[in-house]
């Protein structure tokens, strides 16, 4: 990537809107159309809020890469950023056409988490464990169940007697055990966190939509969707984002490196999760080898990243607060968990995506 940190830092937003907007010129500038799904809701500044495509490529190329953002509202602001830089790359859009391979980019996955600086959808819901089959049961989390109160608890900052709960836990079961009950996704309490839904949310029934009209037609299917919140600051970390299949890991640590982690291994930072978005490739693009990857860049510390989201929930569970100085003291908190409003992490940040794309790419080529 050889753009200056000026140029970087114009690639990124401090608005859904203004993110928005840089999108859809940057499209326009690199010569794509783009399609818009328009949310049914608006956003925090009343702003129409939406689920934008654009495609480099024809419809009906043999391999296809995904890059999409926002799928956890906030952290579009990292993605976005990511996007509009491969969108400017002349020599990563020479490379994909020169390949073969169409580039599919999905902006605001989740738009309206993204323009109110929450993490679910408009529903409360995790995108990232609302796929499900709805008609059959839904997975149990019971360690949420037992820790849900403290959790979220009834008072913000939490009391000395909520952090003794989750600490008990975790001398009981270990960090990784409450992690996972923590964030592992959970169907039982609709003003939790990570809360995966009981019906299809408006964001995957959507996204579905949109992979049956572009990703049907390819042999190769590759995805990178793009995260922020765990990690070290500025790190990204490349997670195995399919199935647990040993041809499909191998697949994707030829394609990105051997650092590829895996929920499947207890490599990755991420707890074993259920629910995820990514299989909707095997759903909907059954036709096609699939390949992926979530980019999860780091920003603040564990501990710190979920205290941030207790408080977002929290305070979304009592909207009578108002403006107080504790609601923007909480937002601003959110805010600083998955957006690192530095030069020095937004160059990391698109250093590596394109990277990413550019070894998703190689490895899409045919021959490879």
């Amino acid at each position: 990537m050889t753009s200056t940190a000026p140029e970087i830092d114009g690639f990124f937003a401090t608005t859904y809107a203004e993110a928005r907007q840089k999108f859809l010129a940057s499209a326009e500038a690199a010569g794509l159309d783009v399609q818009s799904h328009p949310h049914p809701l608006v956003g925090r500044d009343g702003e129409a809020l939406a689920m934008d495509v654009a495609r480099a490529g024809p419809a009906d190329a043999a391999s296809l890469l995904i890059v999409s953002s926002a799928c956890h509202g906030i952290e579009g602001y990292c993605g976005s950023g990511v996007q509009n830089a491969l969108l400017a790359d002349t020599a990563f859009q020479r490379q994909a056409a020169e390949a073969g391979v169409a580039v599919l980019y999905i902006h605001a996955l989740n738009p309206w988490g993204f323009s109110w600086n929450r993490r679910t959808t408009h529903e409360n819901v995790d995108l990232n464990r609302n796929w499900h089959d709805f008609s059959k049961p839904l997975p149990d989390n019971p360690g949420y169940d037992e820790l849900a109160h403290w959790i979220v608890p009834d008072t913000w900052p939490p009391s000395a007697e909520a952090q003794a709960a989750l600490t008990a836990y975790a001398a009981r079961h270990g960090e990784r055990a409450l992690q996972a009950a923590i964030s592992g996704g959970q169907y039982t309490q609709p003003q939790g966190i990570f809360y995966g839904g009981r019906n299809p949310t408006w964001s995957q029934q959507t996204l579905r939509h949109v992979l049956q009209e572009q990703a049907t037609r390819c042999t190769r299917l590759g995805w990178i969707d793009l995260h922020t919140g765990l990690g070290p600051s500025g790190h990204g970390e490349r997670i195995f984002a399919c199935r647990n299949d040993a041809a499909a890991l191998a697949r994707a640590r030829a394609w990105w490196g051997d650092g590829v982690t895996s929920i499947y291994d207890g490599s990755s930072s991420s707890a074993p999760l259920v629910g995820l978005m990514w299989s909707a490739a095997d759903t909907e693009c059954a036709q096609a080898e699939y390949t992926g990857i979530a980019l999860e860049y780091g920003t603040v510390p564990l501990g710190e990243m979920l205290e941030a989201l207790r408080g977002a929930q929290w305070l979304e569970n009592r909207p009578e607060l108002g403006d107080a100085p504790l609601r923007r003291e909480i937002e601003q908190r959110m805010r600083a968990a998955f957006y690192t409003e530095t030069p020095e992490w937004k160059q990391r940040i698109v250093e590596q995506g394109v990277e990413a794309a550019r070894q998703a790419v190689q490895g899409l080529s045919p021959g490879k």
